[in-house]
């Protein structure tokens, strides 16, 4: 399979056709099985579906290398199922961070202003050098390229601390691509997958443009 690109498709059946222990670090921000809407009216494919969430982590195990580190956004409503996920799949979490925001992306009980996301490890990876604090500001995007777009400022750091230079960075939920794009202005390979076509289509453009947050 070739690198460097974003594949539309299913993440299960397309990481299925990569070899065992072929990428270096996973990024990823897959759906929170939240159903959410934003006032927009757009959608998150499979964001009401747990179907996916066990095979999925599993398969990131099984193509990531030996001693090496996944980072995974979740949804926080259903931590157990996620944590039951990365569990069976056999990874470790080593660390847990927070993203707080200057506005709310939704109220209800509480205004929610913070994301989460997991650093989970295969074996035992070597710690860096310079870990990044748990606590880091989000850049507000808009969310112009898709409903849960993530900040490639945010990204990058979190890509070059925890994967290898020349390494390869998978993201099976790539959304806008995010993630790809602060992979490769880092000057390391990747692959992304995402499921719907528009989305992919917005992603590629970006590739190819190398344009950052909000940008079109």
């Amino acid at each position: 399979m070739h690198l460097n690109t974003i594949l539309n498709g299913d993440c299960l059946a397309l990481l299925s056709q990569l070899s065992a222990l072929s990428v270096n670090f996973v990024l990823t921000d897959p759906p929170y099985l939240v159903s959410y809407r934003p006032r927009d009216g757009r959608t998150v494919k499979n964001d009401s579906d747990a179907a996916w969430l066990k095979p999925a982590y599993a398969e990131m195990y099984r193509v990531l290398e030996r001693h090496a580190y996944c980072f995974s956004f979740y949804g926080w409503p259903h931590a157990d199922r996620f944590m039951e996920a990365f569990r069976v799949a056999g990874f470790r979490p080593v660390g847990h961070f927070s993203f707080p925001k200057r506005y709310a992306s939704s109220t209800g009980h509480v205004r929610c202003q913070h994301e989460t996301a997991y650093l989970l490890a295969k074996g035992n990876p070597s710690r860096p050098g310079n870990p990044l604090r748990d606590v880091i500001p989000w850049h507000y995007t808009g969310n112009r390229l898709h409903p849960t777009q993530k900040p490639v400022s945010v990204l990058r750091p979190i890509i070059e601390t925890y994967s290898a230079p020349g390494g390869t960075v998978l993201d099976p939920f790539a959304g806008s691509g995010s993630s790809l794009l602060a992979a490769k202005l880092l000057g390391r390979k990747y692959l992304g997958v995402e499921l719907d076509a528009n989305y992919h289509a917005i992603a590629s453009r970006r590739l190819e443009d190398e344009a950052e947050d909000g940008a079109p």
